[in-house]
């Protein structure tokens, strides 16, 4: 049986490094009893890829991109992998994809799918990067999103609606569900999520 590739986190990593959203799917997320231990280890994970993100796009600026997709920034074993885009703004997407799947079981050298559609700067990845980014500027455009206020005080995208954990961190319920449509149902191969 052939092991596909599956998203076990998405986050959204604010212009000044603040976390504004993160989503961690099964099987690293029980999902009737969330974990905190789960949400420690990918929000250390997806801290530990900002370094990357920074120099991939200190690196690019001096060449023309069309886009924003700054494929795969880390492999952190032969399970996990933390691939990255930046919007204009400096907001950052990460996608932690498992290599294992949703069953978390070790493929076989024989059933493993090789990473299929990963390939080529995270082509396989770049229709659940831009499902994303559709849906932060829907957010952004929502009259009733309050954005909030950023280190510097100014004001930095990811208004805390109806009492987040933290200040800055997006609750938005429609926001949220779509976060967790697109991780859910993320195949490598789609053309469109």
């Amino acid at each position: 049986m052939s092991v596909t590739p599956s998203i076990a986190c998405i986050g959204i990593i604010g212009k000044h490094d603040n976390p504004l959203h993160i989503s961690i799917f099964p099987p690293h997320q029980n999902t009737s009893a969330p974990s905190d231990a789960a949400h420690l280890e990918f929000s250390l994970l997806l801290n530990a890829s900002l370094d990357i993100f920074e120099q991939r796009t200190t690196t690019t600026t001096t060449t023309t991109r069309v886009d924003q997709d700054l494929g795969m920034l880390q492999i952190v074993d032969e399970r996990l992998s933390v691939w990255g885009w930046q919007t204009g703004t400096g907001v950052k997407f990460a996608i932690v994809v498992d290599m294992w799947g949703r069953e978390g079981r070790r493929p076989s050298s024989s059933s493993t799918s090789g990473g299929m559609g990963l390939g080529g700067g995270g082509g396989g990845l770049r229709p659940a990067f831009k499902a994303l980014q559709t849906a932060y500027i829907r957010l952004l455009q929502n009259p009733f999103h309050t954005p909030s206020a950023g280190p510097d005080g100014q004001h930095a995208a990811g208004g805390n609606q109806g009492g987040g954990r933290k200040s800055g961190e997006i609750t938005s319920p429609k926001f949220v569900a779509e976060v967790r449509r697109i991780g859910e149902g993320w195949r490598p191969g789609m053309e469109r999520v």
